[in-house]
């Protein structure tokens, strides 16, 4: 599953003191542990707990930072995870938004190379893939080509990778 701290599909303007090295202390910290304590943080980076709440805050306002659960599908059930590489006719964000608009589809990226889009899922088994690919995937409107990757195994998955 894709990221704990991402920036919004359609990114607004970030204000300049949201990513002052305070706000990326307390990115950093989040990234870390997202259910680490606004005293925690706080005491982490040298702001009070109420200044980090109200950062925190707009953060997420802006769209800079998700607070959420990370699951592992395999073990909650989901048999099959699956790349996508989606080459599309038209304009590839509007297919992007028709791809990240399906249940299974959780992580859209518009590419350069050998595929316009690549879009990860995550079904039951191979019948719930070959339905998804065949009756819902394919038929929309701007998809000419998809070629899909089943995942073996996630070797590697992290999302701590710092701020600039």
């Amino acid at each position: 599953m894709r990221p704990v701290i991402a920036t919004a599909a359609h990114p607004r303007p970030v204000p300049a003191p949201l990513l002052d090295d305070a706000g990326k202390a307390i990115i950093r910290q989040l990234q870390e542990d997202g259910r680490r304590s606004y005293t925690a943080v706080a005491a982490a980076v040298g702001l009070s707990e109420a200044a980090v709440r109200v950062r925190v805050r707009a953060l997420i306002d802006s769209g800079v930072l998700q607070i959420v659960a990370v699951t592992d599908p395999i073990r909650l059930g989901f048999g099959v995870m699956a790349m996508i590489g989606v080459n599309a006719d038209g304009d590839t964000r509007a297919v992007a938004d028709r791809l990240a608009a399906v249940e299974e589809v959780d992580y859209v990226v518009l590419t350069s190379g050998r595929y316009d889009v690549l879009a990860e899922v995550v079904c039951r088994d191979n019948e719930h893939l070959l339905e998804l690919l065949n009756e819902r995937l394919r038929p929309l409107e701007g998809v000419r080509e998809t070629e899909t990757f089943i995942f073996l195994r996630v070797h590697k998955e992290t999302y701590a990778w710092g701020t600039p």
